[in-house]
């Protein structure tokens, strides 16, 4: 494969990757706001302390999205490794969310519903950054090359060869007839 073609494959898997991480974000925003506005609304609960709490829900949900679908190709040998890093990197996101939503509400009076989420929202734009960044660099480590799965146009050609190929006959022995 040609250096441009290489680099081509790996933008291509980058580009998936971005896209399964966004998909389940996307889906753990969801339930981080949910939980959010439920506990806003229906608990005497502090602002910052019931966004930290929908941050650890999310938190959860995300890792068996990213872990069984985004990263499910990835080393799965160190899970409890790769859970406690997992846990200490979605805990510095938690502090970054939870910073920008902690500094709106006590450094600047912003906590109107609508300011709240809008916050909230910005804590996790800006931890999602770092989250990529350390979930695919230190949690869910690719597998070298030779350990990695082969893709389907490897095992097409797997299968191809092996119905192009003759099994050898094994003839009867002509001194034992």
């Amino acid at each position: 494969m040609s250096e441009r073609g290489a680099l081509r494959a790996r933008l291509d898997r980058l580009a998936r990757e971005v896209a399964k991480f966004g998909a389940v974000g996307a889906l753990g925003l969801v339930v981080n706001i949910a939980v959010s506005n439920l506990l806003w609304r229906t608990t005497d609960l502090q602002v910052v302390r019931a966004g930290l709490l929908a941050t650890v829900v999310a938190i959860l949900f995300n890792y068996v999205g990213f872990r069984y679908w985004t990263y499910r190709d990835r080393d799965k040998t160190g899970r409890t490794r790769e859970l406690t890093l997992f846990l200490l990197f979605s805990a510095a996101g938690a502090v970054i969310e939870t910073g920008v939503l902690y500094a709106a509400t006590y450094g600047f009076g912003w906590n109107t519903p609508f300011q709240s989420n809008v916050f909230k929202i910005l804590g996790i734009g800006i931890a999602t950054l770092f989250r990529f960044w350390s979930y695919r660099t230190w949690v869910f480590k690719a597998l070298p090359a030779e350990e990695a799965t082969p893709g389907p146009e490897v095992l097409e050609g797997f299968l191809r060869q092996a119905r192009t190929e003759q099994v050898p006959r094994i003839e009867a022995d002509p001194v034992r007839r």
